[in-house]
């Protein structure tokens, strides 16, 4: 999900696109956040860990 953001952000920042860009945001911040879940111990959806 970090991956797909990261690119979103490059894509909607090079052709100028401001969907792409909140889209890739919004994605980045939920995986990180569910990375950090799952690193600390915290179950994420049923799973011990998040990848």
């Amino acid at each position: 999900m970090i991956l797909v953001g990261v690119i979103l952000l490059v894509i909607g920042f090079v052709t100028g696109i401001s969907i792409l860009w909140t889209i890739g945001i919004i994605l980045l911040v939920i995986g990180a956040i569910l990375w950090i879940l799952g690193a600390v111990g915290h179950a994420v959806g049923g799973r011990r860990h998040y990848w």
